[in-house]
């Protein structure tokens, strides 16, 4: 700082007398209430002359002097501005500050904001610390912004007084800056004197209590005055436990008490009490301070997100038993319709056998039609039971190479690939994905089946496997899909003539997070592309990322 700007400062700071004037009521009350603001056990009134720093009102603690280049208040003091530091060990202007390390505190929260005098001079900072770390909401640096305003104004109104008896006017104007600064504070602060009888309240605890703010209540009236409750809405506050009140009869801070405020024709509020003892010079308990925070709105926030969160349970709940009743219907089917099958399956070879004997055409054709349902009733039963595995199946996600798959299924299938008259192609590499091994082998059997079963008669059947990052993409030469039946097929009840092998792919690859789409292949058919999570999520599940 310059030495002409110091010196001017001097000077202004000078002109108030403040060195040699004791601690004022008013701002022993101002400092409490900075203190009950910042929800802090510990606030202060600093003072600066060009070599020490004067603490002239101290709460929560016994103030002492200390020079100048030692003190916290000084380190930024030329910046003039609002100074928020929530750990001071991790602040590099601080953390080898003797108020920091030991020497003269432990102090690790600070906040200070700094006294203006009209003309621009920093004086000074109302500042409030804690011995553990802390951080404030812009609201609360705000108000204690104002609450350093009102600490100038009070300076400026002793100036004016020993200057001048004839300026009551300015002095009239100027208490009541004062009170537009309390009202303009946005949480109500209320403060009773040692009796219990309401001495000061501003614009926002007097909108909370319906404009009407009874300063004669008797303190035992005071819960049933203001209609104030427990927590739970329905319980009358005790006497013993109105903030003010319990701060007064116990002498200990009051942090974070939440009571519900009922007023008829009102809605019903729920606030957030800090409330404080506030002491003379002496020490004696000359009333108490309390602010109070309204989290109405966020008490609502959280009961609607228990709500959602008990209804997702219930959701949950209800999904898990129709996933079971689909997997015991699923088998109830499977069991009931294959013995019968059976046995259908069982007279159709008598009848092929006594076609043979009679040598009848038309009973070999109609033999030969019904084996051909029967199969293909087998098949749908098979198909369903696998739908109703892949949605209810649980998950347990491995790392799983799909060449290795592959590999199991092609030999599984050879049968049937041979009977199609059917060439399966691997021209590269296949990636490791992670998910279930089981389910993700039932996917690439019911896609390679899928494309031996709907296969061109008019051409040998080519089917090839191919991969592109994490995607992997079954590629055959049949039919195709036309591009408008394509969002249906999907579908477990769609007619587009694919049954349920597709609905239970994509039931398998939005399990595990992936995802299926259809495209046509160059020359003709149908490309299958499947990309499935190649890395572990952050619970162990199949998650997102790229290729090894």
């Amino acid at each position: 700082m310059g030495t002409d700007t110091e010196r001017r400062r001097a000077e202004a700071l000078a002109e108030y007398h403040l060195m040699d004037m004791p601690p004022a009521a008013e701002l022993d009350a101002v400092v409490r209430v900075a203190a009950a603001v910042a929800g802090v056990h510990c606030a202060s009134l600093n003072l600066f002359d060009d070599a020490r720093q004067f603490q002239h009102t101290t709460v929560g603690f016994a103030g002492r002097d200390c020079a100048r280049e030692d003190a916290m208040c000084a380190v930024r003091l030329d910046r003039g501005g609002f100074v928020h530091v929530p750990d001071a060990r991790e602040e590099p202007d601080y953390r080898d500050n003797p108020w920091v390390t030991g020497k003269l505190g432990h102090i690790r929260f600070y906040a200070s904001a700094p006294l203006i005098s009209p003309d621009g001079y920093v004086m000074g900072t109302l500042c409030v610390f804690d011995g553990e770390p802390g951080r404030l909401g812009d609201e609360q640096i705000g108000r204690l912004t104002d609450l350093a305003g009102i600490v100038v104004a009070f300076f400026e109104r002793n100036r004016h007084t020993r200057l001048s008896a004839g300026l009551r006017s300015v002095i009239s104007a100027r208490e009541e800056w004062l009170r537009t600064v309390l009202d303009n504070i946005d949480e109500p602060v209320l403060a009773v004197t040692p009796s219990g009888r309401m001495v000061l309240y501003n614009r926002a605890a007097w909108e909370l209590h319906d404009r009407e703010i009874d300063e004669d209540v008797e303190p035992e009236r005071i819960a049933t005055r203001y209609q104030l409750y427990e927590p739970d809405g329905r319980t009358l506050l005790r006497e013993e436990d109105v903030p003010v009140l319990r701060v007064l009869r116990t002498g200990e801070p009051v942090r974070g008490q939440e009571m519900v405020i009922r007023q008829p024709g009102r809605e019903t509020r729920r606030v957030r009490a800090n409330a404080r003892a506030l002491r003379g010079r002496d020490g004696v308990v000359i009333g108490a301070a309390v602010a109070l925070q309204d989290i109405t709105a966020e008490h609502t926030r959280l009961r609607l997100v228990g709500e959602a969160h008990r209804r997702l349970a219930r959701a949950n709940a209800e999904l898990r038993r129709s996933n079971a009743d689909l997997t015991d219907f699923a088998g109830a089917v499977s069991h009931d319709l294959v013995a019968p099958l059976a046995a259908v399956g069982g007279y159709l070879d008598l009848l092929g056998d006594l076609r043979d004997e009679d040598g009848s055409e038309r009973v070999a054709l109609f033999v030969d039609e019904a084996a051909q349902a029967v199969g293909r009733m087998r098949d749908l039963i098979d198909s369903l039971l696998g739908y109703a595995r892949a949605g209810s199946a649980p998950v347990r996600a491995v790392h799983v190479p799909m060449k290795e798959v592959l590999d199991h299924v092609l030999t599984d299938m050879n049968a049937e690939i041979v009977a199609a008259g059917a060439r399966v192609s691997v021209p590269g590499p296949l990636p490791a994905v992670y998910g279930d091994p089981v389910l993700i082998r039932l996917l690439v059997q019911n896609l390679i089946g899928n494309a031996l079963k709907h296969r061109r008669p008019d051409r040998p059947c080519r089917i090839e496997v191919s991969a592109d990052g994490p995607s992997v993409r079954i590629a055959d030469n049949g039919p195709g899909i036309p591009p408008p039946l394509r969002a249906t097929v999907f579908d477990m009840l769609s007619r587009a003539g694919h049954g349920v092998g597709l609905p239970s792919c994509r039931r398998i690859v939005e399990r595990h997070g992936g995802t299926i789409t259809l495209d046509d292949t160059p020359g003709g058919g149908l490309t299958v592309t499947v990309t499935l999570p190649v890395t572990a999520g952050p619970t162990g599940q199949a998650g997102g990322g790229a290729a090894d």
